[in-house]
């Protein structure tokens, strides 16, 4: 097991299976030192964990479980193109969409949710550059969709 997976077991989490992608694609494509990511949904043993907008149906706390998720499902789709997660030497950039209703504005905090994941797995390594997306609605009415770049 490599130290990112003993970090993540400290919090008692551990590296899901790679996540059946919902159309026509792959979960995650390295080119040269890096691999980025397809859109992860919050997937656990092949169901959503929650549907619907954040703000409406979903709230706040729910929103920031799924973007954890949806980094946990990042980090596995890593794991399967490179094989040893301790060969990441930074999480470059992290992209966070949320399916909110028009009036909510805590995008930022949702996508705490996997910034934080991703600074304790890998400490100095998760220290990255993100974007969080208020859109209408994801893929399945997932809540929120993470995606990741990572140098390796």
């Amino acid at each position: 097991m490599s130290a990112v997976e003993d970090r993540l077991a400290e919090l008692g989490l551990s590296v899901p299976e790679v996540a059946r992608p919902v159309a026509s694609y792959v979960p995650a494509v390295r080119s040269g030192d890096h691999v980025f990511t397809s859109g992860q949904l919050p997937m656990r043993a092949g169901e959503l964990m929650v549907t619907g907008k954040v703000g409406g149906e979903v709230d706040e706390e729910e929103a920031v479980a799924c973007a954890q998720q949806c980094a946990l499902n990042a980090i596995a789709a890593v794991k399967a193109e490179v094989g040893d997660l301790d060969s990441v030497k930074r999480i470059v950039k992290v992209v966070v969409f949320v399916a909110s209703v028009p009036d909510f504005t805590g995008q930022p905090q949702v996508a705490n949710g996997a910034s934080e994941l991703l600074g304790r797995a890998f400490g100095e390594a998760g220290v990255h550059a993100r974007s969080a997306v208020g859109v209408p609605v994801l893929p399945l009415d997932s809540p929120v969709e993470v995606e990741i770049l990572v140098e390796v």
